[in-house]
């Protein structure tokens, strides 16, 4: 039976719309909402097979099958927004956490930076410091005879004391600051100081 049978005869083929339905209904039920739009030519492809037998039969050939749109329910397309939404702010979340980590470890990492940099900095000028000392007391006291390193730093010890009043007193800022003011204070510094390095010097042997 071809095309002048199909044409000529009474018998027509049966609406195709029901084979296409059986075939839908057989292979949806199988899968998830996600699949079904994932595997849309797949369902597509059955359609087409399944319209082959039936009008091949009266010469008809079926070259493709279009399968435009799946469309859900309201409801589920509702669903599917507020998902496709929650999943969203999830991944944004995440990334935004990530982000902010990366933030604080490389500002932590600047942070050790900067203070170990701070570190050697302060330990070179006190390093300065005192290779200045130690010179000024070996030149004083070869210049001057009879003079003992004491002598030579409680004289080192006035003279920065007396500098740093008056760069207190030269100061823009409007800071009031109470120091003990006498050059038995000053006594009192050096005092402590040479304590403080005796005291370094015998843990440093022990």
């Amino acid at each position: 039976m071809g095309r002048w049978s199909s044409f000529h005869q009474d018998q027509l083929p049966r609406c195709p719309n029901r084979d296409q339905d059986q075939v839908v209904r057989a292979h949806v039920p199988r899968m998830t909402l996600d699949e079904l739009f994932e595997q849309k030519g797949d369902v597509a492809q059955a359609v087409l097979e399944e319209l082959e037998k039936v009008m091949g039969a009266y010469g008809y050939s079926i070259e493709h099958i279009l399968m435009v749109d799946i469309i859900p329910d309201a409801s589920v397309r509702k669903a599917m927004n507020e998902i496709n939404a929650a999943q969203r702010l999830q991944l944004a979340s995440v990334y935004k956490g990530e982000a902010e980590k990366v933030f604080l470890v490389k500002k932590a990492e600047a942070e050790a930076e900067a203070k170990y940099l701070g570190g050697l900095g302060v330990a070179r000028q006190r390093q300065a410091i005192t290779d200045g000392l130690r010179d000024n007391i070996l030149n004083f006291s070869n210049k001057v005879g009879g003079t003992s390193a004491k002598e030579v730093m409680d004289l080192i010890m006035i003279t920065q004391y007396f500098d740093t009043i008056k760069d207190l007193g030269n100061s823009s800022k409007n800071t009031t600051v109470f120091i003990p003011h006498g050059p038995g204070h000053v006594r009192d510094i050096g005092e402590q100081i040479r304590n403080g390095l005796l005291e370094a010097a015998s843990a440093n042997v022990e």
